[in-house]
């Protein structure tokens, strides 16, 4: 899809949002829902988005982005207080080429531990929902 398609409203995040599809939620307000990577790159990888329909940054309304920035803000905090990760990437993709998968705005937080390399997010490894569980109640300690 190009940076100028439509938005669908069945990409996966959207039917998360419609309660259509399971996730192990770490925020939710009415603006944003945050939730655990089921193809986390590192341990302790969120994802968050707007609750409102958007493909990405450039066509997402600045209170939409406001929202979501600022709590992406504040979970990134979270997971270097629950986690104690040496570093963490803060990533958004826009369009295909720029290495967007999923056609709904979303940030990456993806924490980043010396000695330990990233999988790949096309990896195909699906994360242990229970390993899931337990990092997201230690985000959400910290919120």
């Amino acid at each position: 899809m190009s940076l100028d398609g439509h938005y669908d409203p069945d990409n996966i995040f959207a039917k998360i949002l419609r309660g259509e599809m399971p996730s192990i939620q770490v925020y939710e307000d009415d603006n944003v829902l945050a939730f655990m990577d089921v193809f986390p790159q590192t341990n302790g990888h969120v994802l968050v988005i707007p609750k409102t329909p958007s493909r990405n940054i450039l066509d997402t309304s600045a209170e939409a982005l406001k929202a979501v920035i600022l709590i992406t803000q504040t979970l990134a905090k979270a997971v270097k207080k629950s986690l104690s990760p040496d570093g963490i990437i803060i990533s958004q993709f826009n369009g295909a080429p720029a290495g967007q998968t999923v056609f709904h705005l979303h940030f990456h937080i993806i924490p980043r531990y010396k000695n330990q390399s990233m999988r790949g997010h096309d990896s195909g490894k699906m994360a242990d929902m229970k390993h899931l569980e337990t990092l997201a109640a230690r985000i959400k300690s910290e919120l």
